[in-house]
């Protein structure tokens, strides 16, 4: 019997990956809507597999993560999400063999030989995210951020909403969406935790501005 924690705050994904697992009658699956529930439901399951959104999960940065899965050392990760970036793939597959990549765009196949390889305590990185971090490797310097993508990282600092900002720039919620996107791939940071961090070492707000 294995048990599995689910931690991906989309009820449709969060449906299909209970499906899935409960297939399997000697599965427990449990779920978790926050760290600190994923760390309650770690301290008396240290042994479960995880499913995690990390793009979608209240983690302030990989080191949150990292901490938590030394922590219960025990414990084997599968991060879904839609979007990881390079850098973030990079770390966490170098700095554990606990973390198992896949991506949710990605062929079902994929993530059922992530399961059968976890459930041999095997990791298993898909093809695709073995290929992002060899490019990234290759690529050149990230493009700095335009004058209003700059803007936008201020806003973040600020504390401020897409749905605020859109309304303060006159623009659309998908327009803010798309900056905020491509913030995100050229700063390569996946949280908006992580774009404050970089305004304040930026210079680009001072530390009476920002919102934790």
């Amino acid at each position: 019997m294995r048990n599995y924690i689910i931690a991906d705050n989309q009820e449709l994904t969060r449906f299909a990956l209970e499906s899935l697992l409960r297939k399997d009658e000697e599965n427990e699956v449990y779920r978790a809507y926050d760290r600190a529930g994923l760390v309650e439901l770690l301290k008396e399951h240290e042994m479960s597999v995880v499913l995690l959104d990390y793009t979608l999960f209240d983690f302030a940065d990989e080191d949150h993560l990292l901490i938590v899965a030394e922590r219960f050392s025990l414990s084997e990760w599968i991060l879904i999400s839609d979007e990881l970036t390079p850098q973030f793939i990079r770390r966490v597959i170098y700095s554990s063999h606990q973390f198992s990549v896949v991506f949710k765009d990605g062929p079902l196949q994929e993530l059922r030989e992530a399961l059968q390889a976890v459930r041999r305590h095997q990791r298993f990185v898909s093809q695709r995210a073995l290929e992002t971090v060899i490019n990234q490797q290759q690529e050149e310097r990230p493009s700095i951020l335009t004058e209003t993508e700059t803007e936008i990282v201020r806003a973040i600092a600020q504390g401020k909403t897409t749905k605020e900002i859109a309304t303060e720039r006159f623009s659309s919620i998908h327009t803010v969406t798309t900056h905020r996107k491509n913030i995100f791939r050229k700063l390569g940071v996946n949280t908006a935790h992580e774009v404050i961090k970089y305004a304040l070492r930026a210079g680009l707000v001072d530390s009476s501005e920002f919102y934790i």
